[in-house]
């Protein structure tokens, strides 16, 4: 692993063209602080004409899009480093701001929620307000939910640790905890780290991925005490907010900030329990072409084909990216180029940057890419996953004003998996060495494991976690290893179960992020069919607009554009479909 100052610039984001300068940073930072007063002046006129109300939405996101930049400044700088004194500073400043600005707005949706639906009506003939439609509909939605003003107050002063078990998670696994060394393939030391992890599992060697197997999770195993207390006191968090604000369950509000009916949620973990034969079929086939007498939970992310020179170095893997992206539009892969000249991404793993790879968004600026790349193929994916993310962004906030540019989770998952299914698509079209075809087909299907079935585990384990809680449980290590061990065995029925793994639910950051992962499994089955439409009609037109959409309308009302209706039980159970028959098709290859 290199130092920050041993990477090339061209591998490292410019933050500059967010804030300039930590002075411009505190000057900025201080006229967000002159604002805040006059967000509370605002208190008493929602009602009193649309005029009035406008103007109040007016100052409301002219206060946010400021704090954006800052803020978003401060999180990609933490996200960097960890252990950098400087951007925890910004990010606890920025945490204060938030902290104050929601003190002082505490009586927004409270006297928003006071308006007859009436009066709002006829609000909404006003042309200027009709941008903000969407949000009071939004608002007013859940206007059961709203408490009066002075508890709204009180839950934004708390709103400052709510995130504690989060942030006490991110410093320990990112900067404190000290993970082992194990024997590389040849012999010698190998550091394990949260980059290079996913690599030594994938090792051609048994013995590589069963050290980094044990040395990860068997780490995580010391410390599940700890773990424990800090999800627990998340869990406990989520169910607390549910239950002040009227909600059936910590699910239930989760999801109602999408509107997205618990059916969906349900549903998808129903069409994964029938597929689990599939699963079996799947394990079955690796075993198999493994030449294993039994399989171990740790030899599910090698690849089934042995001895494919397969190394996919950065610049490589984006010239690529470009490449299978084409069938999405010149504008679509011109801001591809873009990205790659003007530093919007941060490549490589340093000492003390955050684990795994993410896109964020900064309205009126462009979206940044954080990466760990170790010129792997699961590498490059991650790259086109990231940049479908970047994509979304970029094209959200081209078409909408602030207010509305901002899409949720569930639709961005699609976006992001979408590149992934183009780019196994673009490889197998080029691609004629029957072994290397086997090795992208053997990609395709380990996405179905991990994105569809893995998530929807993770999804069933959270479910399972908060209701326990709710229901007075205790949740203990033992407690939630327990859960997970037996989820484990259920989704991999006939992979041996090892002990350790009833450890890996802590290794997981996303559980801090309640009712989270689920959209990753319906993101990559709406993916899927997105991807297969694309290519068989050569027209992008629909998925392009759903793109554009932002937070203009409900996540579920923005996928029927690109033609997927998640209501549906179709659209998971045909992607299990094509799991299937794409297993075929490898076994065909590796006979």
């Amino acid at each position: 692993m290199k130092n920050r100052n041993e990477i090339p610039a061209k591998y490292k984001w410019d933050l500059s063209h967010i804030v300039e300068s930590q002075e411009k940073w505190d000057e900025i930072y201080a006229e967000c602080e002159k604002m805040i007063p006059t967000l509370a002046d605002i208190k008493g006129t929602l009602g009193n004409s649309a005029e009035s109300l406008f103007n109040a939405f007016e100052t409301l996101y002219a206060f946010h899009e400021k704090a954006n930049g800052i803020g978003s400044y401060a999180f990609l700088s933490k996200a960097l480093d960890g252990g950098d004194t400087n951007a925890q500073v910004l990010c606890d400043k920025v945490m204060t701001l938030e902290i104050k600005a929601g003190s002082a707005l505490s009586f927004f949706d409270p006297e928003l929620m006071e308006i007859p639906a009436d009066t709002l009506a006829e609000f909404l003939k006003y042309e200027p307000l009709k941008k903000y439609a969407h949000i009071i509909e939004d608002s007013t939605r859940l206007r059961d939910h709203i408490l009066d003003e002075k508890s709204e107050g009180i839950l934004a002063k708390v709103g400052k640790i709510s995130h504690t078990a989060g942030d006490i998670y991110d410093m320990f696994t990112n900067v404190e905890m000290e993970l082992p060394k194990i024997k590389g393939e040849n012999g010698e030391d190998v550091q394990i780290t949260n980059g290079n992890f996913g690599v030594l599992r994938e090792s051609k060697c048994r013995e590589v991925r069963e050290a980094a197997f044990e040395g990860m999770f068997g780490t995580y195993g010391k410390y599940i005490n700890t773990f424990a207390c800090t999800y627990g006191g998340s869990v406990k968090c989520d169910n607390m907010y549910a239950d002040i604000r009227g909600f059936s369950s910590a699910r239930a509000k989760a999801l109602a900030s999408s509107n997205v009916p618990e059916s969906v949620y349900d549903a998808l973990i129903e069409a994964v329990h029938n597929a689990i034969p599939t699963m079996e079929k799947y394990i079955s086939l690796r075993q198999k072409a493994l030449g294993l007498d039994k399989i171990d939970v740790y030899d599910l992310y090698t690849p089934m084909v042995s001895d494919v020179d397969y190394p996919m170095p950065y610049e490589d893997a984006y010239q690529i990216v470009l490449k299978a992206c084409a069938p999405l539009g010149e504008e679509y892969v011109n801001v591809l180029k873009k990205a790659y000249e003007d530093n919007w991404l941060d490549v490589y793993e340093t000492p003390g940057k955050e684990s795994g790879a993410f896109s964020s968004g900064v309205y009126g600026v462009h979206p940044y890419v954080k990466l760990n790349y170790t010129d792997s193929l699961d590498d490059a994916f991650t790259l086109a996953h990231e940049l479908g993310h970047a994509m979304h962004s970029y094209l959200s906030s081209k078409a909408n004003d602030f207010a509305n540019h901002g899409y949720r989770i569930l639709v961005a998952e699609v976006a992001s998996t979408c590149n992934e299914v183009l780019l196994t698509k673009y490889l197998l079209s080029v691609e004629t060495d029957p072994r290397r075809r086997a090795y992208i087909l053997n990609h395709f299907l380990e996405g179905f494991r991990t994105t569809v079935f893995r998530q929807t585990l993770f999804a069933e384990f959270e479910q399972k976690a908060h209701t326990l809680e709710a229901q007075g449980t205790p949740i203990t290590s033992d407690c939630l290893c327990s859960v997970y061990a037996d989820l484990v065995k259920q989704y991999y029925p006939n992979a041996e179960f090892r002990d350790t793994l009833k450890y890996e639910w802590s290794f997981i950051p996303h559980f801090y992020r309640a009712y989270y992962v689920y959209q990753y499994a319906t993101g990559f089955s709406s993916a899927v069919a997105i991807a297969s439409r694309v290519l068989e009609t050569g027209d992008a037109s629909d998925y392009l607009k759903f793109l554009s959409t932002g937070g203009s309308d409900y996540p579920l009302n923005e996928l029927k554009i690109a033609g997927i209706d998640l209501t549906s039980p179709e659209v998971v159970e045909n992607a299990m479909k094509v799991f299937d028959e794409t297993i075929d098709d490898l076994a065909k290859i590796i006979g």
